[in-house]
């Protein structure tokens, strides 16, 4: 993923975190619609795995049942 990319997601993470959802709008969206398909899988999981960077949470996976 792009430096760029990264900065923008991790800015989005934290202006969300401050309950400032349309500014992080306005800043990861361009970049998200503008990743080609390899750039946009790596958004993917770096938002998968980066859920609590932006609800400021520690969220688990669900567990499996048996």
């Amino acid at each position: 993923m792009r430096p760029s990319t990264l900065r923008a997601l991790n800015r989005a993470a934290e202006l969300t975190r401050q309950n400032r959802l349309t500014e992080a709008m306005l800043i990861a969206e361009p970049v998200i619609l503008t990743a080609d398909a390899y750039e946009g899988e790596e958004i993917r999981q770096w938002l998968r795995d980066h859920v609590s960077d932006f609800t400021g949470e520690n969220h688990r996976p669900p567990k499996e049942l048996p």
